[in-house]
């Protein structure tokens, strides 16, 4: 990949990160509602510089970094 992944704050989103929601997110095709301060672990990033793929609880989905920030 030759483009970086940030996320919300500018921050540079790496493979194996965590990040914490910005705000609560009802997930399309799914009962899942994510609230704000959720940390999501182990991120992997797409050929998109605007999503990553992540696990949350046995389901895969795509976030919007415009929604994440970098958890230090």
């Amino acid at each position: 990949m030759d483009f970086e992944v940030k996320d919300s704050n500018g921050n540079v989103l790496n493979e194996g990160d965590s990040v914490l929601l910005t705000r609560d997110l009802k997930v399309k095709g799914s009962s899942i509602n994510l609230k704000r301060g959720t940390v999501i672990k182990n991120i992997r990033l797409t050929d998109d510089s605007e999503a990553v793929e992540c696990r949350v609880g046995k389901s895969t989905i795509v976030l919007k970094t415009s929604f994440l920030k970098k958890k230090n």
